[in-house]
């Protein structure tokens, strides 16, 4: 059974008082009592698990023609099969008992949904980066997925168990003190905490080897060049002295050849109609920006391993004197917990992943919105819309060695404890890990468990596409 955590709230004089920090902390210890470590690091799967079904279940609200793209990409090694299957680990975490203490989760928060944006102060900034999932939950579903996908990925690199668990359980603990950390500073001093990507560099400068040093670094400046005009160089070519968006089937497509003649033309219009109406949810202030800026075109583009599939658009705009904006509307449909957990209900899923987005991120994208409409079929559909490229960088994960691994797994899990701090009740969460490394233990043994449930799946997933169950498109 599934307890709440008091939270404060805020009363008029006469009024019960809230909670204080002493009262929420030890209900978080009571909590802990109630639903010790070893409870919540329980993996025990249910009659019938159907891990493949749950990935067809998906594929119905999808586009049919990419689906064979999404199993061919889940199917090239467990970790892109885990990166994919956050509606399986969603389901079996719904069999465990939870704590109950709920923040605004992630969702999918394995370690390469995290990495480098730039802030509205072009400063690079290292952060949870996708969002497609978030909902309020249980603040260790978060926790397992991210310490459970060092395992996995540990495992797909080679690592040895005894080094797998030394960076599962360094990034456990880090969570685990952060949070602590987090709980003894003030409101702000919580809200604003975050990850300067070359200020950390530079702490970890004596820690890292110099060839490690020279691709984070490497990482770091390409990030810095990431953004519409290097689009434009990438993605389009001149014809008729204008930029269009050049065609590479299936995974970029321009509007006019997805749909054609008078069809293409209405769509045309429909999407400037319906950029207006995403105009409406920036800040006023982003929209005087916003308003220089006139439609090009159009096209679909594959995106991610779990989100193959869904509509995803890039959105080509250009200023007075020809500057470029690359805009991504990419698809929202119901978060993957929504069904497991008891929360909001919204009218627009691309709201959900905005407001989730920037209540958990430090900084956020400042054209960051989102849209609702109907497809060419009469279907309505939500979106979210950003900026395409924004000093965006992740880090390369088949190429760390344990060491990188282990210092990677950390910045991940304390970005992670900065954002259930701010979105959730930091004093019962803290109370609830103790200072121990109990916590610590417990998850990195069901790391290593629910590794050995992804490769299981994999290999389920694998026998589906031979036996002709599913098709895969591998290599696209």
């Amino acid at each position: 059974m599934t307890e709440r955590d008091p939270s404060p709230v805020s009363s008029p004089a006469g009024a019960v008082d809230p909670p204080t920090r002493a009262a929420r902390i030890a209900h978080g210890d009571t909590v802990r009592r109630r639903i010790p470590f070893d409870a919540i690091a329980e993996h025990a799967p249910a009659p019938g698990r159907d891990p493949v079904g749950l990935l067809e279940s998906q594929a119905a609200t999808r586009v049919p023609d990419l689906v064979p793209i999404r199993y061919g990409r889940m199917a090239e090694s467990a970790f892109a099969f885990y990166r994919g299957a956050a509606l399986v680990m969603a389901d079996d975490f719904s069999h465990a008992p939870t704590t109950g203490l709920h923040t605004q989760l992630c969702g999918d928060a394995h370690l390469s949904n995290f990495g480098l944006f730039a802030t509205p102060e072009r400063k690079l900034a290292f952060d949870v980066n996708d969002f497609d999932e978030t909902y309020p939950g249980p603040f260790e579903w978060d926790v397992k997925r991210l310490v459970a996908s060092l395992a996995v990925a540990g495992r797909s690199n080679g690592f040895s168990r005894k080094q797998r668990k030394r960076i599962a359980r360094a990034c456990a603990a880090e969570y685990r003190e952060t949070m602590s950390y987090q709980a003894d500073r003030g409101e702000l001093a919580a809200w604003y905490s975050h990850i300067d990507a070359a200020t950390e560099l530079d702490e970890l400068r004596d820690v890292l080897d110099s060839s490690t040093r020279k691709r984070v670094r490497k990482t770091i400046d390409k990030s810095r060049g990431r953004d519409s005009l290097q689009a434009l160089s990438k993605l389009t070519t001149l014809v008729d002295g204008q930029p269009r968006i050049v065609s590479t089937p299936p995974l970029i497509v321009p509007i006019e050849e997805v749909f054609t003649g008078t069809e293409a033309e209405q769509l045309d219009q429909e999407l400037i109609r319906r950029i207006r109406d995403y105009r409406n949810t920036l800040q006023p202030a982003r929209r005087v920006l916003f308003d220089r800026f006139e439609y090009v075109q159009t096209a679909r583009k594959v995106v991610g391993v779990g989100s193959v599939g869904t509509r995803a658009w890039i959105v080509l705009l250009r200023g007075p004197g020809g500057d470029p904006l690359f805009l991504q509307a990419k698809e929202a449909g119901p978060s993957v917990l929504e069904k497991y957990v008891d929360g909001p209900a919204f009218t627009n899923h691309g709201e959900r992943v905005v407001t989730g987005q920037r209540l958990m991120q430090a900084a956020s994208d400042i054209l960051l919105g989102w849209q609702q409409g109907p497809d060419a079929d009469g279907v309505v559909r939500d979106y979210y819309i950003r900026q395409l490229r924004d000093g965006k960088g992740s880090a390369v994960v088949e190429t760390m060695n344990p060491d990188v691994m282990a210092l990677y797994g950390r910045l991940c899990a304390r970005v992670l404890a900065y954002a259930h701090a701010r979105a959730g009740d930091r004093f019962a969460i803290a109370g609830y890990l103790g200072s121990d490394d109990d916590f610590d233990k417990a998850l990195t043994g069901f790391a290593e468990t629910y590794a050995d449930q992804t490769e299981r799946d994999h290999a389920a997933l694998r026998k589906a596409i031979d036996d002709g169950r599913i098709t895969a498109h591998p290599g696209t």
